[in-house]
C-alpha cells in the first residue's frame, strides 16, 4: 500500500497559523477583565434632575414657612414703640395698675388716663405704659433716679376703677384740712415737713433691698396720722401683704404708705393735712398688730428715719 494514501493528510502550515490565532482569540475573550458601567453617567442624570427642582422646591418651601409665620403673628402690643424709653413702663407678669403707681410715685388713675385705658384690669405682659405725665421731661427725672420696687397686687374693682382720675400727677399737691378749709400752702419737692404717722415705738427698720418700710407695734385702734399734707390716690385692700392700705402723694417726688389697718377713713381722691386720721391701726394681712409704713421718692423706697423728725 502507498504510504502517502494511508495516512491522513496533514495540515498546511498556512492552517495551523490560523488554527493558532483562532485559539488565542477564544482565550484572549475569556480572560479580559470586563469594563467598568457608566456609572458617572447614569448618576448625573438623576442629579440633573434633582438640581432643577431645588428652585421650586425650595420656593415652596419658604412660601409654606413665610404662611406659617404669618399665621402665628401677633399684632404689637400697645405702645410697644415706647420700649426701653424714660418715662415708659413694660408690664411685667403679676402688674396692675396699683403696683405700677406705687413703683413709679405715680396715682394709677392718671397712669390709666395717660394710656388711655378702657378697662384698668386688663393689661397686657409686654404692654408699655406711659408712667409720667405727658408735659414732665423723662430724661430730667430719669436723672433724678427713678427706680422700681416690686409688689404683688390684686385687680381693682369695678367701683375703683369707674372713678374719676385725681389732680395728684399735679407737679406739687396742696392740701386742705377737712371740712372744706383753705388749702396749705405748695410746698417743693423735697422740702416736706414731714411727721411720724403714729405714736407706737419702732418695731422694724427699714433695709435696703429687704424691707421697703419701717414698722411701728402699737394697739389694735390705735390712730394712724397723715405723715405730710397730700392727697389719698389709693384706699383699699387690693396689694397683696398690705392688707386695708392708704397710699398718700404728697407731690410730684413722694408718695406714703400706710398697711395693715384695721379701718381706712378717708377715701381716694381726698385731700388730707399733716397730723390727720385716716386709719385705725390693726392686723389686715399680718400676723400681730402693727403699721407698716412706707416713704417713697420717685417710687422708690427710701428709708423714713431719714426724713422724720427726731423722736
Amino acid at each position: 500500500m502507498n504510504l502517502r494514501t494511508r495516512l491522513p493528510a496533514l495540515p498546511s502550515r498556512r492552517s495551523n497559523w490560523a488554527l493558532a490565532g483562532a485559539l488565542c482569540w477564544l482565550v484572549g475573550c475569556a480572560t479580559a477583565p470586563p469594563q467598568r458601567a457608566p456609572v458617572e453617567e447614569r448618576r448625573t442624570a438623576p442629579r440633573a434632575v434633582g438640581v432643577a427642582a431645588l428652585p421650586q422646591a425650595a420656593g415652596a418651601a419658604e412660601a409654606g414657612a413665610g404662611a406659617a409665620v404669618a399665621a402665628d403673628a401677633k399684632p404689637a402690643l400697645p405702645g410697644a414703640e415706647n420700649a426701653g424709653k424714660p418715662g415708659y413702663y413694660s408690664v411685667k407678669p403679676g402688674d396692675t395698675l396699683i403696683r405700677i403707681g406705687l413703683d413709679n410715685g405715680q396715682n394709677w388713675r392718671d397712669i390709666r388716663r395717660w394710656n388711655d385705658l378702657p378697662d384698668p384690669n386688663r393689661i397686657e405682659v409686654g404692654q408699655v405704659l406711659r408712667v409720667l405725665p405727658p408735659n414732665v421731661d423723662a430724661e430730667a427725672v430719669t436723672a433724678r433716679g427713678v427706680a422700681a420696687a416690686r409688689v404683688d397686687a390684686r385687680p381693682l374693682d369695678a367701683r375703683a376703677a369707674a372713678a374719676p382720675a385725681s389732680a395728684a400727677s399735679a407737679p406739687e399737691a396742696t392740701a386742705a384740712a377737712p371740712g372744706g378749709s383753705a388749702p396749705a400752702a405748695a410746698v417743693s419737692d423735697d422740702n416736706l415737713n414731714w411727721q411720724w404717722p403714729a405714736a407706737a415705738a419702732l418695731s422694724g427698720s427699714f433695709e435696703e433691698g429687704k424691707s421697703k418700710g419701717i414698722v411701728l407695734a402699737g394697739k389694735a385702734g390705735d390712730p394712724v396720722l397723715a405723715a405730710a399734707d397730700g392727697r389719698v390716690v389709693y384706699a383699699g385692700d387690693k396689694l397683696r401683704g398690705y392688707g386695708n392700705l392708704v397710699i398718700v402723694k404728697h407731690n410730684a417726688t413722694y408718695l406714703s404708705a400706710y398697711a395693715h389697718n384695721q379701718a381706712l377713713l378717708v377715701k381716694e381722691d381726698q385731700v388730707v393735712r399733716r397730723g390727720q386720721k385716716i386709719a385705725e391701726m390693726g392686723a389686715s394681712d399680718a400676723d400681730r398688730v402693727q403699721l407698716h409704713f412706707e416713704i417713697r421718692r420717685l417710687g422708690k423706697p427710701v428709708d423714713p428715719t431719714k426724713l422724720l423728725p427726731p423722736r
